[in-house]
């Protein structure tokens, strides 16, 4: 059985660009999170090392050239490439956004051969990591075709949790997209992720409407009452305690989220402008329904910012947090699973 105490993180370095290896550093430089896991970053240790200066850090870097060098309570960089690397803080080019790529893809082989224990992704341009290699939108939809599972966003941020219907898709496609198939898909990978990951024994969903007011009884559109509101109640009547659809426009300002353990939005921005209002930048990014466990901050690349040594670095530091947390209750529930007697002693 893993120790907790020796997780391993394993940490792509995002845009090389961008603030990825500034926040970085700045989460590991204190020894209290040495103390809580073992991050392995994979990228390069001359380009941290020249970050170190830059941000005129405090981590302590140790270099590895295999996973087998990997130390407890030092932050192991894995030469990926031996080549140096140009950084152009601020600047979106092709070069950065290939290195982000090699450090991604290395990371998430190594998540599936367990060689790591979680994931962390810096931020990555989802423009420059375009190739003839690498045709994705970003990390969750490589990482869907890479594990097991049903991967699905979900963004954390203490008991405020919010899932999406569709993700990375044009609005436009939005309500062409919404099939009952696909809703209880997610409502499916939000019950059991909430259970098994965040310890939620009977977990309530929401379900936010696609149009205004819901539709207005088909005034203004009509999908509410044909596809949500009959899958959710088909869904209730089998036992999962899913409710809605709730119009989204009163459901954060009257904090009815608050009565739920997780709620749903049907599209990207429905779902991220008020989760990203309410978390004050220390939200994370959690693939929710795979076999494998990936946060990552709920930020981007911040190149405006690149360099200047300003970044924030609190939604990364809660990414890795989270991981932790998520790791240590599916080992929980497995071992309730195999000893269901487990769950009577917690309550004698």
């Amino acid at each position: 059985m893993k120790k907790t105490e020796n997780i391993i993180v394993g940490i792509s370095v995002g845009d090389l660009n961008g603030i990825g290896s500034e926040i970085i550093l700045k989460t590991f430089e204190d020894p209290q999170m040495l103390e809580l896991c073992t991050p392995v970053i994979f990228a390069n240790v001359k380009l941290f090392s020249f970050a170190k200066k830059a941000f005129e850090t405090s981590a302590q870097l140790h270099g590895i050239d295999d996973l087998d060098q990997i130390l407890p309570g030092r932050i192991n960089v894995l030469n990926l490439w031996k080549e140096n690397t140009i950084v152009e803080y601020g600047v979106v080019n092709e070069i950065s956004g290939k290195y982000a790529v090699k450090s991604f893809v290395a990371a998430v082989d190594a998540l599936k051969n367990n060689l790591i224990d979680v994931l962390v992704t810096a931020p990555i341009n989802k423009n420059n990591v375009q190739s003839e290699e690498f045709k994705f939108p970003g990390h969750t939809d490589y990482l869907n075709q890479e594990i097991e599972g049903d991967a699905l966003m979900l963004m954390v941020q203490d008991n405020l949790r919010v899932g999406l219907l569709t993700d990375h898709l044009p609005v436009s496609n939005v309500a062409k997209a919404l099939t009952e198939a696909l809703i209880i898909q997610k409502v499916t990978t939000v019950k059991n992720t909430l259970i098994k990951d965040f310890g939620v024994r009977r977990p309530k969903i929401a379900v936010l409407g696609l149009n205004p007011h819901c539709g207005d009884g088909g005034v203004i559109g009509k999908e509410d009452d044909e596809i949500i509101k009959p899958t959710i109640k088909k869904m209730f009547e089998k036992g999962t305690l899913v409710f809605g659809p709730y119009a989204a426009d009163g459901f954060f300002g009257s904090n009815q989220y608050e009565n739920f353990d997780a709620v749903i939005a049907t599209y990207h921005d429905q779902g991220l402008i008020p989760f990203k209002t309410l978390s004050f930048g220390n939200g994370v990014n959690y693939t929710a329904g795979l076999a494998k466990i990936r946060t990552s901050p709920d930020h981007g690349t911040a190149h405006d910012i690149a360099g200047k040594g300003i970044a924030n670095f609190n939604s990364f530091r809660e990414a890795v947090y989270l991981a932790i947390d998520v790791f240590r209750s599916r080992l929980e529930y497995e071992q309730i699973s195999e000893n269901p007697l487990k769950t009577k002693e917690k309550h004698l």
